[in-house]
């Protein structure tokens, strides 16, 4: 009888103490949840800022306060739309991937222009039988006039809008095997200025319609038409060429159909994009400044990059349309989709790969101003 009673004693007592521990165990997680839910808002804000679209649509759904909060600090980035040139005429298209939508305008201002670079909603545009350079805006149809410049196979390029202080000019000119001229210009300049510069790499620099021009941290990078990468410091007016071997997979260098060469930016990072023949797959490569390499990415960690043979766009968290992927200048089915290819599953939509030999030169990425909807809004003269 009195083992018994022990028994029922001890069983009382854990449950005693299983009891103690459950509560202390839910007070515990009652209290990280309190912590978590009265975070200051200045802080909470901060938190939530820094997530992907998706992890801040997650985060929404916590409670009413963070949804609040992620409501309030949510980005979603504008796509760049596709502007592609007429061979007679001037009527223009813009194709808007995220809706895919077409719109035309006339542009008779284009006339006999050619395209060389496009940033911040601005084109830079050459006339070469009188040296005519200008920036224009198709949005709302401003022009920025230019000093005259023969230039060198229309390879410039420019650091942001023209309407901004530091906006400048900037083009590079093979003078020899270790020898490039570099010449820059700013709006409301006079004058382009030119400056000779030497490298001391025992390769080439060679220019020509082919290279590539972005601008990142402070510095224009020039991709070579092989491959080598110069860069040039506008503040200290320097030229210096990386001792960065062009790419390699497997330890040869790559099989590359030139024009479907791409180079953007992306928070600091510099990438390369080929589609090489014989390659259904695009082959893409990241510049490591530490080791002086190009690193091979198999994937783009969800940003969107929008390609075009004359200046390339990355973007992340783009409404309507697929990350990890990458938007080539190429329009089908009469404007009402877009080439891309998915590196999550390693596809070409639409379809398979096909309608990719064309070089589309002048086809190009261009970005809206913020919550531009349609042309209509314009008035018909400006």
């Amino acid at each position: 009888m009195a083992g018994k009673k022990r028994r029922k004693l001890k069983s009382l007592a854990e449950t005693v103490t299983e009891n103690n521990r459950m509560t202390m165990k839910e007070k515990k997680e009652k209290l990280e949840l309190q912590t978590w839910s009265n975070l200051p808002t200045e802080l909470l804000e901060l938190i939530i800022s820094c997530l992907t679209l998706e992890e801040n649509v997650r985060a929404s759904v916590v409670c009413k306060r963070w949804h609040s909060v992620s409501i309030s600090v949510r980005v979603v980035n504008q796509s760049p739309w596709l502007m592609y040139f007429p061979k007679y005429g001037n009527l223009y298209e813009f194709y808007d991937p995220s809706l895919c939508k077409t719109h035309s305008i006339e542009l008779p201002q284009l006339n006999a222009s050619r395209v060389c670079y496009t940033k911040d909603g601005w084109l830079l545009l050459y006339k070469r039988r009188s040296h005519h350079l200008f920036f224009f805006n198709p949005f709302t149809r401003e022009v920025i006039e230019l000093p005259g410049f023969a230039l060198y196979l229309h390879v410039v390029a420019f650091t942001c809008a023209p309407t901004s202080t530091n906006c400048m000019l900037l083009t590079v000119q093979e003078m020899g095997p270790q020898s490039v001229a570099v010449s820059t210009c700013h709006p409301g300049a006079t004058e382009w200025v030119t400056v000779n510069y030497q490298h001391h790499l025992p390769y080439p620099f060679y220019t020509d319609s082919l290279n590539k021009f972005v601008f990142c941290n402070g510095l224009f990078y020039c991709l070579s038409s092989n491959d080598w990468l110069g860069f040039f410091d506008p503040l200290q007016r320097t030229w210096n060429v990386l001792a960065v071997p062009p790419p390699k997979r497997d330890g040869k260098l790559l099989k590359i159909w030139r024009p479907g060469t791409y180079m953007t930016e992306h928070k600091g990072e510099i990438m390369l994009i080929y589609r090489c023949s014989g390659s259904a797959k695009p082959i893409m490569f990241k510049l490591d400044r530490r080791n002086m390499v190009w690193e091979e990415m198999k994937s783009l960690n969800g940003i969107t990059v929008f390609a075009s043979f004359l200046s390339s766009h990355s973007r992340t968290d783009v409404r309507g349309l697929m990350r990890n992927s990458v938007y080539f200048p190429n329009v089908r089915f009469g404007g009402k989709s877009c080439m891309s290819y998915r590196f999550d599953n390693c596809r070409y939509y639409p379809g398979k790969k096909r309608d990719l030999g064309g070089l589309y030169p002048q086809n190009i990425w261009i970005e809206p101003p913020q919550d531009f909807t349609s042309f209509a809004e314009l008035p018909k003269e400006i």
